[in-house]
């Protein structure tokens, strides 16, 4: 039985309902399937800014949007589903609206039209249903478990759907591209690996709470830091009170396989943020402490969540795996991507003060490669750029090396080796997402 692959080639496969499945996801089958006031008619979609279908003049100029997928259609479409799986139902080619896909994320892609017949994938529109109430279902546990009205305002504080949602919307993709390659897509199982990706988003934003009342930041996202609205000790508070509503709901699946693989990552992003108030390290052990600090605090989380989403679907050891080396590639770039950040955006580009981790005292990857090249930096980061002028002439000397573009090589490698690890799943509009996450990492402007 043929089945349509997200490169636009006709392949062989053995399975004729995910074929029909993505067929129908793709095009659609009657007129009822596609409509002006959303897609099919599932409750809560109509009035959704990612439906607005409006009809095109002729089908030569057709262009498809739906479900994270992009291409032109030409007269060999109908060929294709002819040959593919007959069809006595006439097919409303149809334009999505380009205006909103980004209700539930900050992340702004761009991807170049392709040739005919070749998918663009979009992340999160695939995921569109996974993500677009996610906040909501996260500031709706938070509410239902206190009865305290200050407590659930401060801990709902960073869900308003203004971060970038890489976490929940890698999860989601490894696992959707996990169920795939096992051919197990029960809605049951998808049910389960969305609460290990709400998991992960809350154990981010706590750690956000967390970092905001030992940094004293003042800014994060574009607005003021939970940390500047309210006292410290119920800010703290708060940040304990979503990692015990983010347990609750782990305990709750009755995995305990999962529940030690999840609790890894919160003893990493303890000893990661201790690694890092204590960094004393002499110059030969610096990078790799950096590195370990880094897997710790931030690709740690990635890492075991995925790693989770393989074991709640009882994949064997090699795809479980994966899903924890390809996770562990995307965090430590993306982090080294936000550390290189800190030195070429603009705090409007970031959403908080640029320059900030050198004001607290931190050498990260830029700095330490331009310690090769400029060892007077050696000194100010034994001495956590506590001097006077440490800062600019810092930040100065590492806009002089090649410390941004050799932190900015490393990082590639990373993605690189992460689309490598994609590469061993199953084929389908997941596993080649995972293969874009890696690019939007690496060309992210914020």
């Amino acid at each position: 039985m043929a089945c349509l692959s997200t490169s636009g080639r006709v392949v062989c496969g053995s399975r004729r309902q995910q074929t029909h499945k993505l067929l129908y996801q793709l095009f659609g089958t009657s007129s009822s399937s596609v409509s002006g006031s959303g897609v099919g008619s599932r409750p809560g979609y109509a009035g959704n800014p990612h439906s607005g279908l409006t009809q095109p003049k002729t089908q030569l100029q057709a262009q498809r949007l739906f479900h994270g997928l992009s291409f032109n259609i030409g007269k060999d479409y109908p060929d294709l589903l002819q040959s593919s799986h007959s069809c006595s139902h006439s097919l409303k080619y149809s334009q999505c609206s380009k205006t909103n896909l980004r209700q539930h994320s900050s992340v702004h892609t761009q991807q170049p039209a392709g040739p005919v017949r070749e998918f663009q994938i979009d992340p999160y529109i695939i995921l569109d249903d996974d993500l677009k109430y996610f906040y909501d279902d996260v500031r709706y546990l938070l509410k239902s478990g206190t009865s305290q009205p200050e407590l659930d305002t401060i801990a709902s504080y960073y869900f308003d759907g203004q971060g970038k949602a890489l976490r929940p919307m890698v999860t989601m993709l490894m696992a959707k591209a996990i169920n795939y390659h096992l051919n197990n897509e029960s809605h049951q199982l998808v049910h389960k690996q969305r609460q290990i990706a709400l998991f992960s988003e809350m154990v981010h934003s706590a750690s956000l709470v967390h970092d905001d009342v030992i940094d004293q930041s003042d800014f994060r996202r574009g607005k003021p830091s939970v940390n500047a609205l309210w006292n410290h000790k119920k800010v703290t508070m708060a940040g304990d009170y979503i990692l015990s509503i983010a347990s609750i709901m782990i305990a709750r699946l009755r995995s305990d396989d999962v529940t030690i693989v999840l609790s890894q990552i919160l003893t990493d992003l303890v000893q990661g943020e201790f690694m890092q108030l204590g960094s004393r390290e002499t110059e030969n052990e610096r990078f790799a402490h950096y590195l370990t600090k880094t897997y710790r605090k931030t690709a740690s989380l990635i890492a075991n969540a995925l790693k989770a989403t393989a074991v709640i679907a009882q994949a064997d050891d090699n795809v479980a795996e994966v899903a924890f080396q390809y996770g562990r590639n995307i965090g430590l770039a993306f982090q080294l991507v936000d550390d290189m950040l800190d030195f070429v955006s603009s705090t409007e580009q970031m959403g908080k003060p640029t320059a900030a981790d050198l004001k607290l005292g931190l050498a990260t990857a830029p700095v330490l490669f331009a310690c090769e090249k400029y060892p007077e930096l050696n000194p100010m980061v034994m001495r956590r750029f506590s001097e006077p002028g440490d800062v600019e002439r810092a930040f100065e000397l590492v806009h002089k090396s090649h410390g941004l573009e050799q932190t900015r090589f490393l990082a590639k490698k990373h993605c690189n080796e992460a689309i490598r690890l994609a590469q061993e799943l199953t084929e389908s509009p997941y596993q080649k997402g995972l293969q874009v996450v890696a690019d939007l990492v690496i060309n992210r402007m914020k």
